[in-house]
């Protein structure tokens, strides 16, 4: 039996209108999800599940570009081709507080017990995101690890967890990975911070968390699993993380600004 002479145009025209289906998904910008998000952060600040939708509702195709980026860097393809799952490891209190004092594993076991948090936490916030796209294998290993490592970069870059902490540090993250979700939540924070707070320099925290980002070295292609028990100063001399000056300085004169919950 022969097969109908367009049935091979039809498979490739099929294949090509489900490859533009999940392009348009992965970069379709969703603004009333992002509105609704919104309002009910401003209710409850600490709901950190309204900022993943947020982020999820206005951010494109932030994994599909830091995936391309990957692909260009040597640690980055290897990142991807082994796709190694950081949580198991940043979830081993056992093994984290046996790392040497000082040491990135053992500052992070510090900061996630000090804090009662653990790397599972924000999978459960972030559950129910993106539930729609076919994500490829490289692409949900992306969007995972660039999750799974947001507790690092506190631990990296200095910042704590009270909301100008946790501005400051979007700042650095949308400056490494450009993302139009994060970028809206830096601006109405900003907004609320220049009203509410005007004696607090809130633009210039902004602007040290971008140059900080700008000048240490890029965190999605760092295999972070090799180096939790070197030492942090170390580590942020190398790959040039430089102190926040600012922030820690606005902490030492405005104390109660910076209180976590």
């Amino acid at each position: 039996m022969h097969s109908h002479p367009y049935s091979y145009g039809s498979n490739i025209t099929r294949q090509a209108m489900n490859s533009l289906k999940r392009m348009l998904l992965r970069k379709r910008v969703k603004p009333f999800a992002a509105l609704l998000a919104t309002r009910k952060l401003l209710k409850d600040p600490d709901d950190t599940r309204q900022v993943f939708k947020i982020v999820d509702a206005l951010s494109g195709d932030v994994i599909g570009r830091t995936v391309k980026r990957l692909s260009d860097d040597a640690t980055g393809r290897e990142l991807l081709a082994k796709k190694p799952n950081i949580v198991d490891l940043l979830n081993d209190s056992e093994r984290l507080s046996a790392m040497p004092p000082g040491s990135i594993g053992y500052t992070y076991w510090q900061f996630i017990h000090m804090q009662n948090l653990s790397a599972d936490g924000l999978i459960a916030s972030s559950e129910g995101t993106k539930e729609n796209v076919r994500f490829t294998a490289d692409e949900r290993w992306t969007g995972n690890r660039l999750r799974d490592i947001h507790d690092l970069q506190h631990v990296l870059t200095g910042y704590g967890r009270d909301p100008i902490g946790e501005l400051s540090l979007l700042s650095f993250m949308t400056t490494q990975v450009p993302n139009q979700g994060i970028n809206f939540i830096i601006k109405m924070g900003t907004r609320k911070y220049r009203q509410e707070i005007p004696s607090l320099d809130i633009e210039a925290l902004i602007h040290e968390g971008r140059s900080i980002g700008q000048q240490a070295a890029w965190m999605p292609a760092i295999c972070w699993e090799d180096r939790l028990e070197e030492s942090l100063e170390d580590v942020r001399t190398e790959l040039g993380f430089k102190p926040p000056i600012k922030y820690q300085s606005s902490q030492i004169n405005q104390p109660e600004l910076f209180a976590t919950a």
